[in-house]
């Protein structure tokens, strides 16, 4: 009797090669694998499209862990980004991982470290702490670098107060997208890091100004969610 080797699928709102636009491979050749679905709904989310009623796809496209690996590995980049969406929600993340390791890819992670995930597989974890779900500590102290979105005047303190981690690793202040000509904002962020120095640093979107994504006809449109939901 013969058994079917089973199949392991992901819902994937998008995969492209586009450059790492954020943190410290800021620049460098990168595949992303953005998955589908989140539970935390960010009201300024770059990837509403896996979760805002008004923005979800007629299709969501569901591919093999080992078609995925593969069109990451024809790519050539430097490493493969898997973001969301939240990635750690998806039951066969890590065997995704482990297939795209096989093809000697290394693999970073984005996520808001609220959910459970095997920090060991991965070469690199941004973790990005959302006021919405907050991280889990294990989480910030597993990671390679710390992403804030600065939304809001207050929102540096707010983190500063509300992680209970003192970091070692690179503290990325971003101004939040509909946010970046906010004199306030960008001062406020400019002045966090002139006076406290590392691990703080000043963080942007270099993806975003050369609209790099976009040079993939994989991407998905844009959604202007600008902070509105």
């Amino acid at each position: 009797m013969s058994h079917q080797k089973p199949e392991y699928r992901i819902p994937v709102h998008e995969r492209f090669h586009s450059f790492q636009g954020e943190g410290v491979y800021m620049g460098r050749s990168a595949f992303f694998i953005r998955t589908f679905g989140c539970p935390v709904h960010c009201p300024w989310c770059d990837s509403a499209g896996t979760w805002h009623k008004d923005w979800v796809p007629k299709h969501v496209d569901r591919p093999t862990v080992e078609t995925l690996a593969q069109e990451a590995a024809d790519a050539k980049p430097d490493f493969v980004v898997i973001t969301g969406g939240e990635p750690t929600i998806q039951p066969n993340l890590p065997i995704l991982v482990e297939h795209l390791q096989d093809q000697g890819l290394r693999v970073h992670l984005e996520t808001c470290g609220a959910f459970p995930f095997d920090t060991d597989i991965f070469n690199w974890i941004t973790v990005s702490p959302k006021r919405e779900a907050p991280p889990f500590n294990w989480a910030l102290l597993s990671a390679s670098e710390v992403k804030i979105i600065v939304d809001s005047e207050d929102a540096i303190e707010y983190w500063v107060n509300t992680l209970d981690v003192e970091f070692e690793v690179p503290v990325w202040l971003h101004p939040e997208w509909s946010r970046r000509e906010d004199q306030k904002i960008l001062s406020k962020i400019t002045q966090w890091v002139k006076s406290q120095g590392a691990p703080y640093r000043a963080g942007w979107q270099l993806h975003k100004l050369y609209r790099a994504d976009f040079f993939d006809g994989r991407t998905r449109e844009e959604v202007p969610l600008g902070g509105k939901v």
